[in-house]
This record gives structure tokens, C-alpha cells and sequence, in this order.
């Protein structure tokens, strides 16, 4: 017989999740934390089954790898020079199988293995649907990353590749948008990968730190691409009261994928990269790329009213990235 959450009950379901977490961490209804003179970063995500994830696409595993990740990357794209830990608020249907929670919370404990925090607590509940609201907790480390403080002259460089999580989640979709196309086996396993088992880029926030020149300010503009890179970068303009040029030539693609419409539209707007998005002053930008082989400069800011536009003076069209309101 399969145990379900409503065969198990509250009392046995939380026994065995405190597996997951250090020693009698659990015990309580809260957590104590060690007090430190670092500032903390504090951030919220909730994933939703349908929207965010699906068992077609997706393990319990990748779910609970995913729900880390996008909470840590957040704390990325503030500046965390570590993690703490993270809560979990758990909703899902009685009939909902115990293979398939403790699977998520494996997930979850692998990335946080990997990219350094604990489970610190949580709550749990019966509903009509499963969703996972995660918070993360980090220390912020000496650079307070902000989207308010990009500044003309800038150098807007991102971490990595865009578009490759829309790219696999349409493979494991079986997109017929992609039919037509002809992918590398090795673009494809890269991108489905990367849809299922995305990765907060704390190495290039660490990278940047060491990266900056002596004598500048601890002064950069940062945002993540969660929603998708265009969208990144509409905030970064937004909250600098800056424009923002784009380069054509350079934005960032992984080199195996051909060319056509699909390669730019994703690579803008398909959402879920979580890399880096930064604007920098030109010595510590090629400083970082340098540094970087992967990272990319794909364009600057310049005095004007919040826009991005490409280089020729001619407005990105206002394609939405990732919605959260719209099913997976």
C-alpha cells in the first residue's frame, strides 16, 4: 500500500521530514539563528504546481532542487556572501503520495548541500493543489547588489547563457515550435538541464567580489533574469532612471543553438536562466569577464528616459517574460 499524506497524518508526515533537517531543528515552532554584524537578505518564492512545475516535466527531486534555487538565486542578485537556510511551507492533497514529498524535500537538500544552507523550519497543509512557499535566508556579503544603482557610463554584462530553460521545458514539452528545428544532442541535454536543475549563481557573485578594482566604489546595479532576461534589464532601467543600450551582435546565446526566431525571443523572454544581470563600471565589467570565460557584456547605459533599446536607438517590444499567472 502507498503511503499518502492523509494515510500518515500531521504528527508522522512532520517525524519524517525532520529527517531532512539538522537535529531537533523541527522540534519547535521556531528557529533560533546565530546573531552575527552581517545584515540579513530575505526572500519569499512560491511555486506552484501547473505554473511552475509539473510531473511531466519535472521530479519531486528537480521541484525541490528548482524551489531552492530560485530562492537562492535571489539572494544572489542581492549580494549574499552566504546562506543561512531556508523554510518550507508544504500544501498538497491528501491523497498526495509520501514518495512524492520526501523527493522534493531530497531536492531541496541537495541544493542546499551544494550551495551551502539548512532546512530551518516550515509548516505544512491539506489543499486542492500542490505549492511549495520557500524563504530564504542569507548574510549579506560586502557588495549590496540594488537595481536602483545602475549609472551612465555602465557596462551591462550577464553571467551566462539565456534561453536554454524555455528551450528544455519545450522539449520536455514536446513544443511543436521546436519541431522544425534541427538541436545538437548536446544543446538539448544542456537544456533540459538547465530547466530542471537551474543553478543560483553565487560562484559569479563571489567572482565579481574578488574581481572588483582597487580604489572603485562598492557601487553595482544587479537584478536576476528569474523572469526573463529583457525583464531584468526593463527593471535595472526602471529603478536607475537610466537607459539601456543592447548590442544585437552580442546577446546571449549558447553557440550550438541555430539561428531563428525562436534563439532571440527566449533568449529575452523565455524566463527561468537565473544568471546574473549587472551593471558595472568599465574596469570592473572586463575585470569580471575576463575572469569569466562564460559571462558576457551586451550592452551599456546611457543617460535617457528607462527603456532598453538596442543600439540603434530602436525600442525592445514589450514581450512579457515568464508569467506567473499563465500554466507551465
Amino acid at each position: 500500500m502507498t503511503d499518502t499524506l492523509q494515510s500518515l497524518g500531521e504528527a508522522e508526515l512532520l517525524r519524517r521530514l525532520a529527517q531532512f533537517a539538522p537535529a531537533g531543528q523541527l522540534d519547535d515552532d521556531t528557529a533560533t539563528l546565530p546573531a552575527t554584524n552581517a545584515l540579513q537578505l530575505i526572500n519569499t518564492d512560491v511555486l506552484v504546481e501547473g505554473v511552475h512545475f509539473s510531473d511531466t516535466t519535472t521530479s519531486p527531486e528537480d521541484v525541490g532542487w528548482r524551489a531552492a534555487a530560485m530562492n537562492l538565486s535571489d539572494l544572489a542578485a542581492s549580494g549574499a556572501g552566504s546562506v543561512v537556510g531556508i523554510t518550507i511551507g508544504l500544501v498538497a492533497p491528501g491523497h498526495t503520495p509520501w514518495s512524492w514529498v520526501e523527493g522534493v524535500y531530497q531536492g531541496l537538500n541537495a541544493a542546499l548541500d551544494r550551495f551551502g544552507g539548512v532546512v530551518l523550519g516550515g509548516d505544512c497543509s491539506g489543499g486542492q493543489q500542490r505549492m511549495l512557499a520557500v524563504t530564504a535566508i542569507g548574510h549579506l556579503g560586502p557588495l549590496r547588489l540594488l537595481r536602483s544603482a545602475a549609472k551612465p557610463g555602465d557596462k551591462v554584462v550577464v553571467s551566462g547563457a539565456h534561453g536554454l530553460s524555455r528551450l528544455g521545458l519545450a522539449l520536455l514539452q514536446r513544443d511543436a515550435a521546436i519541431e522544425a528545428l534541427t538541436l545538437p544532442p548536446e544543446l538539448v541535454k544542456t537544456a533540459i538541464h538547465c530547466h530542471q536543475r537551474p543553478i543560483p549563481r553565487l560562484d559569479a557573485l563571489h567572482q565579481l567580489i574578488r574581481s572588483k578594482p582597487d580604489g572603485l566604489p562598492w557601487r553595482a546595479g544587479g537584478t536576476d533574469s528569474s523572469d526573463g532576461l529583457q525583464q531584468a534589464l526593463r527593471l535595472l532601467s526602471g529603478a536607475s532612471g537610466c537607459q539601456i543600450l543592447l548590442d544585437p551582435t552580442a546577446l546571449p546565446v549558447h553557440p550550438l543553438w541555430p539561428r531563428g526566431a525562436l534563439r532571440q525571443d527566449w533568449c529575452l523572454n523565455g524566463g527561468e536562466d537565473f544568471e546574473l544581470v549587472l551593471s558595472l563600471p568599465d574596469s570592473w565589467a572586463q575585470a569580471w569577464l575576463e575572469s569569466m570565460p562564460e559571462s558576457r557584456c551586451i550592452g551599456s547605459v546611457i543617460n535617457g528616459k528607462p527603456s532598453v533599446r538596442w543600439q540603434n536607438g530602436t525600442e525592445l517590444s514589450a514581450t512579457a517574460g515568464f508569467e506567473h499567472f499563465e500554466g507551465e
